[in-house]
């Protein structure tokens, strides 16, 4: 996909889906479920094998959303439309108009119309001497390139038309230009910022620019994990347009950033209950199953890569309305949650509105996984965090969930992935769980935290805690005093201490991130406990 046509090489982020088994011609729309989910894949990829290409098509991702896809106030924005404009003043769109390219052959008809026709300019006017190396490398063709397939375009739309893709591996088209890699993809970069220059004077896509809290909650999930995870690029690594290139640290600031939008624009304090959508004011609809357990992995993450408990204290609050709400007018009881007596697991709608005659469980992992699923991970993620009966309810919540779904998952297991993760998470005897205990916030903290995500591992559950915070003690004293104890006990004031632990029995403590990241890679390792 990255290599393809569904990834937008100028400008970044991916659009819908590809019309063709070549991977070739996408439908242009773009949707934010899309960048989040992706942008955590491809985080993933770098976290497993630490190929920078993943790293750099997650930044690319990211990117694109900073750049183009957040508010002032910092909600991020739903879509971007496929149709554009041809020129200023066309009465007809097109599909893909903002995107397409074409190449030199055109020129006399350009010339003749390059004041209205700006999305043509072509590529060898605009880059000169890279041009041909820009166009071998993403298979730009002067007749066009949408012949890879008879599925590309069949009603000939882009007919003399160019969507880029990369057909061939950089490192031979470098050598056979006698080039060094790092030369060939800094040239590339020159040129993708020629081309993005250009077309930002064509008239853009309609931009949908609500802000949906489910579609933020993925958002949310990998910006705060990117934080952390692109710690582990090596030093001195090159970034070439789309990718600026920043401290990691700055994509926890737009996770953040989201949250407190929607906190402060789609969240009642006082009921505790969510709004669905905001443009130029809330939506009068409520939140959905979807944009209660979206959010709150969202908020999980960003408490796990380095937040403030306070999103640990929100996630709770939303798990925990999940599963009961009250009507203050009519002082009747609503819930997602279905009784146990009714099959348990969520609803989709809280129950409230008598319009709704069939309230349904959604099962199906799709574009977007469904909210019983990321709920069920939710739950297992929560029952390793908190304890006593806390835990347990969480861990009764999760198993009735997966109970009700389990002809699905025994038989249809590939329309639920996400909650096949969940069951293997839940199926796990005990999670492991890596305890942080210092100053927050301090270069060093920071550097533990790193290397706590260092490595890998579905089934870790991070926990940091600033003994001196007032706030953070309470809050582990109230909903696990193990953690509490751990930092009372492991407290110094010149150093971060970590703690891996299963079941919160506990390795000896360390104190370098270097002894943490190998203590976690190392599976064999003693499993003594203190």
């Amino acid at each position: 996909m990255a290599r393809g046509g569904m990834h937008d090489h100028v400008g970044g982020g991916f659009h819908r889906y590809s019309v063709d088994e070549c991977w070739h011609v996408p439908h242009f729309e773009k949707m934010l479920y899309d960048q989040g989910q992706l942008a955590n894949v491809y985080l993933d990829a770098f976290f497993i094998s630490r190929d920078i290409l993943y790293s750099f098509i997650s930044r690319d991702i990211l990117d694109y959303l900073r750049r183009d896809m957040i508010g002032s106030e910092g909600g991020i924005f739903s879509a971007e439309d496929a149709d554009s404009a041809e020129f200023e003043g066309a009465t007809r769109k097109k599909e893909g108009a903002f995107y397409i390219w074409t190449s030199k052959e055109f020129a006399p008809y350009l010339k003749f119309l390059k004041n209205m026709l700006i999305f043509m300019f072509k590529i060898d006017d605009i880059l000169g001497e890279h041009a041909s190396l820009f166009k071998e490398h993403y298979y730009v063709k002067p007749s066009g390139n949408c012949d890879l397939s008879s599925m590309s375009d069949p009603h000939k739309e882009f007919k003399g038309k160019n969507v880029l893709i990369e057909r061939n591996d950089s490192s031979a088209l470098a050598s056979k230009l006698g080039m060094s890699i790092q030369e060939y993809l800094d040239i590339l970069g020159e040129c993708k910022k020629k081309l993005f220059d250009v077309r930002a004077k064509r008239p853009r896509p309609h931009l949908d620019d609500k802000v949906i809290v489910s579609w933020n909650g993925l958002a949310i999930s990998s910006f705060a994990k990117a934080s952390k995870i692109l710690k582990g690029e090596p030093q001195g690594t090159n970034f070439n347009f789309p990718v600026v290139g920043c401290d990691p640290k700055e994509y926890m600031e737009v996770a953040e950033k989201a949250a407190n939008f929607i906190r402060r624009h789609l969240y009642n304090e006082q009921t505790r209950r969510l709004q669905h959508s905001f443009r130029n004011g809330p939506s009068n609809a409520p939140g959905f199953l979807d944009d209660y357990a979206f959010l709150i992995s969202g908020l999980l993450d960003l408490y796990e890569f380095g937040g403030s408990t306070d999103w640990l204290v929100w996630a709770t609050e939303l798990q925990d309305m999940q599963a009961r709400a009250i009507d203050g007018l009519l002082f009747t009881r609503i819930s997602f949650l279905s009784p146990c007596q009714e099959g348990g697991a969520y609803f989709n709608t809280p129950g409230e509105d008598p319009s709704v005659l069939l309230r349904v469980k959604e099962d199906h992992d799709g574009a977007e996984p469904s909210g019983n699923s990321v709920s069920a991970v939710n739950l297992v993620r929560l029952v390793s965090m908190v304890s006593g009966s806390k835990s347990d309810h969480y861990r009764q919540n999760g198993e009735h969930l997966l109970a009700v779904f389990e002809s699905r998952l025994k038989e249809m297991a590939m329309a639920v992935p996400l909650m096949c993760c969940a069951a293997d998470m839940l199926s796990i005897p005990s999670r492991k769980q890596v305890v942080l205990v210092g100053h927050k916030p301090s270069e060093e903290f920071e550097n533990m935290l790193a290397a706590a995500h260092a490595s890998y591992d579905p089934n870790k559950t991070v926990i940091h805690i600033d003994p001196t915070n007032t706030a953070e003690m309470e809050f582990w004293e109230t909903n696990n005093n193990k953690v509490a104890l751990m930092a009372r006990n492991n407290f110094a004031a010149d150093k971060v201490v970590a703690l891996v632990c299963q079941s919160f029995s506990c390795r000896p403590p360390v104190s370098s991130p270097e002894s943490l990241q190998h203590m976690l890679s190392n599976k064999s390792a003693s499993s003594s406990v203190v």
